[in-house]
């Protein structure tokens, strides 16, 4: 079994504020490093004839994420990576899965990369942002929720491509996939307080 958990986040910051080598910095560890560890397993999988994959991914790999672009870029790679590679490998008896937190109460936000080409015009949108993000963590799941999904997607005997880990992953989840566009985008900037901070 491999279970890839590294990643770290820019911001928040707005998309422009990041430079084209951040960008693949995120992409390198998030990403790429998904790819790497995959690559060097699955030869070993495939000739066992069984495996186990399991990516952590986010909610913000099926959702929008304001202010953190980047990241949500790198999650949302992680889902279709993950996906196309689980109809790859399946008829050889290797399963991939997807591990969809909320806001988990780790230190998380004490890896992130801030942005290298900081303008004054986002000034006060990362100052509400930072404040607002910092609510949600204080607020978030424990991070033996995750841990508990992970031993789910392990163990299953038909795992499922995607496991939302916590109630507030699955209400987005759900939300996500049966409410209009419309809903979603104005829940979205409620939450995160956007109209009300001016950002």
């Amino acid at each position: 079994m491999l279970v890839n958990n590294a990643g770290f986040s820019t911001g928040p910051a707005g998309a422009e504020e990041s430079s084209i080598e951040q960008a693949r910095s995120i992409f390198d560890t998030n990403f790429f490093g998904i790819v790497r560890m995959t690559r060097a397993v699955v030869p070993h999988m495939r000739r066992q004839g069984s495996g186990r994959i399991i990516n952590i991914g986010s909610v913000l790999g099926f959702l929008p994420a304001p202010y953190m672009a980047l990241y949500a870029a790198t999650k949302h790679a992680i889902e279709g990576y993950s996906e196309s590679l689980d109809h790859e490998l399946r008829t050889r008896g290797i399963r991939v899965s997807v591990i969809e937190p909320a806001f988990t109460k780790t230190a998380f936000d004490t890896n992130s990369m801030e942005a290298d080409l900081k303008l004054d015009e986002y000034r006060d949108a990362r100052a509400a942002l930072v404040k607002r993000i910092r609510e949600l963590m204080d607020a978030g799941d424990q991070p033996a929720i995750v841990a508990d999904v992970v031993l789910q997607a392990a163990t299953a005997i038909r795992p499922k491509l995607q496991y939302a880990a916590g109630g507030r992953a699955s209400r987005l989840r759900l939300l996500r996939r049966l409410a209009p566009v419309g809903m979603v985008d104005a829940g979205i900037r409620k939450n995160l307080q956007l109209d009300a901070a001016h950002v």
